[in-house]
């Protein structure tokens, strides 16, 4: 089977917390991009973090840390997944998940294996699509880039556009996102 790598999606600015570096943020006395770190880990043999800010504090976690590509500096998801995918060796599958979803599902990448296999890509959905909790295969890197190139931005129709898997979930509670500030200091 191909290598598994696992990223978190740690790039953004954070404008919805007042832009703050959201993965940096504390919760439970640890920053959310470690939760994910932790649920993450056991189901790839390899772990990254995207990010575009602080870098030194995220190496400081112990995993590799990849800004966006050049000229790509804060687009968004499809960024990072594809700096995610640019690092990675052919023939591997990228796991990703955003960096202020902590209880993400600890059986993710299985899931989202089962469902990507034949087609490159899946994504998770429980009550609605989670486009960034998704399963890219590194084959996806070429269209990845001329879709960013093109200007698009937008993760779930990027991914609806290409041959693709969907994982259902029951537990939507599972994608939970910590979107503001208040959020954190309410868990």
């Amino acid at each position: 089977m191909a290598e598994l790598h696992a990223l978190v999606l740690a790039g953004g600015r954070g404008s919805r917390m007042g832009g703050v570096d959201k993965g940096l943020q504390l919760l439970d006395g640890r920053p959310l991009v470690a939760h994910v770190i932790q649920r993450l880990a056991p189901q790839a043999g390899h772990m990254l973090v995207s990010a575009n800010r602080n870098l030194d504090a995220y190496a400081a976690l112990g995993h590799p840390v990849l800004p966006d590509p050049p000229g790509l500096e804060f687009a968004g998801p499809l960024a990072g997944m594809l700096a995610g995918l640019n690092a990675l060796p052919d023939d591997a599958w990228l796991l990703t998940a955003p960096c202020d979803c902590p209880g993400v599902p600890l059986d993710l990448a299985e899931r989202l294996l089962a469902a990507a296999e034949p087609h490159g890509l899946a994504f998770a959905q429980a009550a609605r699509e989670h486009p960034t909790h998704a399963l890219l295969h590194t084959r996806l890197r070429a269209p990845l880039a001329a879709h960013l190139q093109g200007g698009g931005r937008a993760v779930l129709r990027w991914m609806c556009a290409q041959p693709h898997g969907v994982a259902h979930f029951d537990d939507e509670a599972a994608f939970a996102n910590l979107n503001h500030l208040v959020d954190l200091h309410g868990q």
